[in-house]
């Protein structure tokens, strides 16, 4: 098994059905269905692999007994929740505060302050594939460490609605706390019912936007971008292309903090220079 499967069993991505048990639909189908979303939703999917959007797609069939993708595609087009359903199987929305928390306390020790040593007010981050929030809530929390002027503010964007919906709400399980800092939990979450409510201050330096990777504008000047655990869904043309504008995206200086994953092979060619491991500078 690939780690790129492990994953997606892992998180439940993967039907309970084996691959014996129900017949996989032709691709013909899978091509068809493609061409109408894009036409239909605006959603371009042809850079994403295509032999995993396939079998997360055929799992939502299987789910309400279609017959084809056409079945499905009347389904999700007639039917909001369904829709919504189907957006959100398109990645993997499973995160955490602080995930490898030890490049987080690099970020807060080493380049933060400096990012907001050069920047001061102007200070700008994008959490690219945000998710449900954990991930741009952790950095406004450390803005809030740094004593970072109030107008530093995060980007948040997901294409899902949906996750974008439940980040602006602001409240976790515990499962989403496993590597954030106790002190952390005190000074900025409210802990109710089981439940932790991220505090106003700590979602006041986060804007949240819809925002799909494949095909809109990206802002530019930015000091720093975060796009961690997403890139590896992408087929490698489309891949390059996002580190290629994600580089255009930086100031001379910001940083490109990317998954435990997602070694940047080229990075030189884009102009930038590893700064620690997949932490990358702009340098030209």
């Amino acid at each position: 098994m690939s780690l790129d499967d492990f994953k997606e069993k892992k998180f439940g991505l993967i039907s309970n059905f084996q691959s014996g048990d129900v017949p996989e639909l032709p691709w013909d189908q899978f091509e068809w269905f493609v061409g109408r979303i894009k036409e239909t939703m605006g959603l371009d999917l042809s850079g994403y692999k295509p032999e995993r959007m396939k079998r997360r797609i055929e799992m939502l069939i299987r789910k309400y007994n279609c017959k084809s993708y056409k079945e499905y595609f009347d389904i999700i087009t007639k039917d909001n929740k369904k829709k919504d359903e189907f957006l959100d199987k398109l990645t993997i929305n499973v995160t955490e505060f602080f995930r490898n928390p030890e490049k987080w306390e690099e970020l807060k020790k080493v380049f933060l302050p400096q990012l907001l040593q050069e920047s001061g007010s102007k200070f700008r981050a994008w959490s690219a594939g945000c998710s449900s929030g954990e991930e741009p809530y952790s950095v406004a929390m450390l803005l809030e460490e740094l004593k970072a002027p109030a107008s530093a503010k995060v980007l948040a964007t997901d294409i899902d609605m949906g996750v974008l919906t439940r980040a602006q709400i602001g409240e976790y399980e515990e499962r989403s706390m496993v590597s954030t800092p106790q002190e952390y939990i005190q000074k900025y979450f409210i802990v109710r019912d089981g439940k932790y409510i991220v505090k106003p201050n700590v979602k006041a330096r986060v804007q949240f936007k819809r925002h799909n990777l494949l095909q809109d504008p990206f802002e530019k000047g930015l000091d720093m971008i975060l796009c961690r655990n997403v890139v590896i869904y992408f087929e490698m043309e489309a891949k390059e292309e996002l580190y290629r504008k994600f580089t255009e995206s930086l100031r001379i200086g910001g940083i490109l903090f990317v998954g435990n994953t997602e070694r940047i092979f080229n990075y030189r060619n884009l102009g930038l220079e590893v700064a620690s491991p997949f932490i990358y500078k702009k340098v030209k």
